[in-house]
């Protein structure tokens, strides 16, 4: 089969590897139909996460349909279309049974295209299969299934939920990339009096209001005094960062009232400095987190009763085979206005593959 494997930082290709093979009696193996790019992907390709070994397949998110199962697999047969969650979850650990999936210590955790072979593939093995995939609703596209995968449950439970999001907050979202928009989108579930977004692109300032954000502010014209102006100068109720760079976590601390939630969801490759001479005396809570996915089922019912805007924050769309190109412009998205890109799926004539 065609899969795209990492070979190092900078370096990834499109290429020929062995079909996957059913190891375990809880495997199955699926036929991918449509894949997602994540930002953690990029964070790879840059050596931000040196235990990426070459040779691996990345990616950790996908739609299709199961070809093969293992003797064990109680939850699926060949032919059922389902969401391969980001992470696998083994269901019998200590961190499994209280319902952290992400910290599995049964062979789960995010372990597809991190540390096993991942789902930028034709074909992909899916370990902890009962626990790891969902069935889906016939009437919820691919495309917009996809994001199920990784961007919502994440965005919503280490940010929203971790940060308590409640009504008539004020809520600070820095970075307007896929994880910050799917943020706002969950967060106004919570009905905050006002979300505020900030960034450097104007295109995701944009894409932040058409989510929902009430205010937005480029990162570069003083967004801690918008805050200060809005609140009254109490700061904001809760803080996410989902940038990834130390200044954007510094950012987050300075802007969050006494009392009030920091709540971490980039990936982080770098230090960032925790200013406890600042924040010691202000009773703030800092969260970081992966997500556990535990709210996936509930995610997906929304997306099936049209709930949630996924479809809004897809703006490119790809052949698998394109991988490379859809790559180039994930990573380029300050010059071409990318959100998600989006590989395979229900090919629609009318929308077109976007030139970077």
């Amino acid at each position: 089969m065609k899969a795209f494997v990492f070979h190092g930082p900078g370096q990834a290709s499109w290429q020929d590897v062995p079909d996957p093979a059913i190891k375990e009696p809880t495997d199955a193996i699926v036929k991918v139909g449509a894949v997602t790019i994540c930002g953690t992907d990029l964070h790879i390709l840059k050596g931000d996460l040196p235990e990426v070994r070459p040779g691996t397949v990345l990616g950790h998110e996908a739609v299709g349909e199961v070809v093969e199962i293992g003797g064990d697999v109680r939850g699926v047969r060949p032919g059922d279309r389902v969401l391969i969650s980001c992470i696998t979850s083994c269901g019998r650990c200590r961190f499994c049974r209280d319902g952290a999936y992400g910290q599995c210590r049964g062979g789960g955790g995010w372990i597809l295209g991190h540390l096993i072979d991942g789902t930028q593939a034709e074909y992909v093995r899916v370990p902890c299969t009962d626990l790891s995939v969902h069935p889906l609703s016939a009437t919820l596209r691919s495309e917009d299934a996809v994001l199920l995968a990784d961007i919502f449950p994440t965005s919503y439970e280490v940010g929203v939920l971790n940060g308590h999001v409640r009504p008539g907050d004020t809520v600070v979202i820095v970075g307007a990339g896929p994880i910050g928009l799917a943020a706002i989108a969950t967060a106004r579930l919570f009905a905050p009096e006002r979300i505020i977004a900030i960034d450097l692109a104007p295109a995701r300032l944009e894409a932040a209001r058409r989510l929902g954000a009430d205010a937005v502010a480029d990162v570069h014209e003083a967004p801690a005094q918008l805050v200060d102006d809005l609140t009254d100068g109490l700061g904001a109720d809760v803080v996410m960062e989902a940038v990834g760079v130390p200044e954007s976590f510094e950012l987050c601390t300075r802007m969050v009232r006494p009392c009030g939630h920091v709540a971490n969801i980039g990936v982080h490759g770098r230090p960032a400095t925790l200013h406890l001479e600042d924040l010691w005396m202000k009773n703030v809570t800092i969260t970081t987190g992966l997500v556990d996915t535990s709210s996936t089922p509930t995610l997906l019912r929304m997306a099936a009763a049209g709930r949630l805007p996924t479809g809004q924050l897809v703006t490119h769309t790809f052949p698998l085979e394109q991988m490379a190109e859809a790559y180039d412009v994930f990573a380029k998205a300050a010059e071409t206005g990318a959100l998600k890109v989006v590989l395979g799926g229900e090919q629609h004539a009318e929308v077109a593959v976007p030139t970077a």
